[in-house]
């Protein structure tokens, strides 16, 4: 017997919705119900939320649609609805930490009876727009998967016991970084955004010609130890590399190195605990701010995401991404070509994250999901070793503001030619 085209997605979609919503939990095993309540800044939002803010998605976009579906507690929808106005009120993002209840049982609990009810739809009748809605809610639960790791590993970096996510970090690379140089781009018109059959967010389309001036990327990401370089020739005390934003931010929140530095600039807090800085790895959780005043020191500036698509185009979504298990950057071993495009660190860029031409956000409530933050934010690529592979697309923008940096965020240096 042939499956229906729609039958088998279905089929490849079960297969996936189990592998997604399986490793959310996996990723909270090595964390106490005491770590998962835990919010350290507004910006972080506590374990047990990610785990029930990304089941609420489910019922909310799919299972609602059901009218004979009931939810098994209508009160949570305004705990862990996020930031869909359309849909409801919600608690207050900053104050996500005073939520001891539900506990993680309940929300575990919580998860299972979604699970069940989607699974269910996936093994009946089901329509492409509710399939594409799954698919929606999985790359929505990727991106809270690289979320819960940053949040948590930000929440341990603030406790005085500095607690470890995991035993031990690979052995760093036994290669050196290769030396840094350019690698010519291409000029003229090229073509960016999201073209193919394949899933993407609102944001990636439409496709659409963009006018490259000549330049070239850095074959590499910016290493620790050049970013020293920086903090040891007074990078931070030196307004004339500053944006002014970033200045005020410097002097304000009195920054000197990058987030999770110790102050003998030898160390740093990662998800293993505190460990020796390796020199050859790339530089990580750094500010718009500080990538562009690094940038100008070196006589350079950041690519635009038109650039480093166009660099990227033809390369396999490939590098120290989640999958590996690495949970942190690593240095470069190759020696040609452009390298580490995709996972280590997101790469910022000079882009600000606004609409591409004839952009149109999805229908309803879900078009609130990425339109509406094309404002003040700046657009990163790459993905990062706390990335899922397959969640990532050359076409994929991440967007953060300026001031960020408790993702693992870095730099890759283009020039003008």
């Amino acid at each position: 017997m042939t499956l229906a085209p729609s039958a088998l997605q279905a089929e490849a979609l079960l297969l996936r919705f189990r592998h997604v919503r399986a490793r959310s939990v996996a990723l909270c095993e090595p964390l106490s119900p005491e770590d998962m309540m835990v919010q350290s800044m507004p910006d972080a939002s506590p374990a047990k939320w990610h785990l029930a803010h990304t089941t609420w998605f489910f019922e909310q976009f799919l299972l609602a649609r059901d009218s004979d579906y009931r939810p098994p507690h209508p009160e949570w929808h305004y705990l862990f609805n996020s930031y869909y106005q359309s849909v409801g009120p919600m608690h207050a993002r900053p104050r996500r930490g005073v939520l001891s209840r539900p506990s993680v049982q309940q929300i575990l609990a919580y998860r299972e009876h979604v699970d069940d009810a989607v699974m269910e739809c996936l093994q009946g009748d089901i329509s492409g727009a509710a399939l594409a809605v799954i698919e929606l809610g999985l790359q929505h639960e990727q991106q809270h998967q690289e979320l819960l790791l940053t949040d948590i590993k930000h929440a341990f970096s603030v406790n005085p016991l500095h607690p470890a996510y995991v035993s031990r970090l690979a052995p760093p690379a036994a290669a050196t970084a290769p030396a840094l140089t350019f690698i010519e781009g291409v000029a003229g018109v090229v073509a960016i955004g999201h073209e193919s059959e394949g899933f993407s967010f609102d944001n990636e389309t439409p496709r659409h010609p963009v006018l490259l001036p000549p330049h070239a990327l850095a074959n590499r990401l910016v290493t620790n130890a050049e970013f020293a370089a920086f903090v040891h020739d007074g990078g931070y005390r030196e307004p004339s590399l500053w944006l002014s934003d970033g200045w005020d931010t410097v002097c304000r929140e009195q920054w000197t190195r990058p987030l999770y530095w110790q102050a003998d600039l030898a160390s740093e807090f990662t998800l293993a605990g505190v460990q020796s800085i390796d020199p050859h790895a790339p530089v990580s959780h750094v500010s718009y701010y500080e990538a562009d005043a690094f940038a100008r020191w070196a006589g350079a500036r950041l690519p635009t995401e038109a650039e480093w698509e166009s660099a990227a185009a033809s390369l396999p979504v490939r590098g120290n991404l989640l999958d590996d298990q690495l949970f942190h950057p690593r240095a470069a071993t190759a020696d040609e070509g452009l390298l580490q495009m995709f996972g280590d660190v997101w790469e910022w860029t000079a882009s600000p994250y606004v609409s591409y031409p004839g952009f149109r956000p999805l229908a309803g409530a879900l078009g609130e999901y990425n339109g509406k933050f094309m404002c003040g934010q700046w657009v990163l690529r790459g993905g990062s070793c706390a990335t899922p592979r397959e969640h990532l697309r050359v076409s994929y923008r991440n967007f953060f503001p300026p001031h960020a940096r408790w993702q693992f965020m870095g730099i890759r240096l283009g020039q003008d030619r």
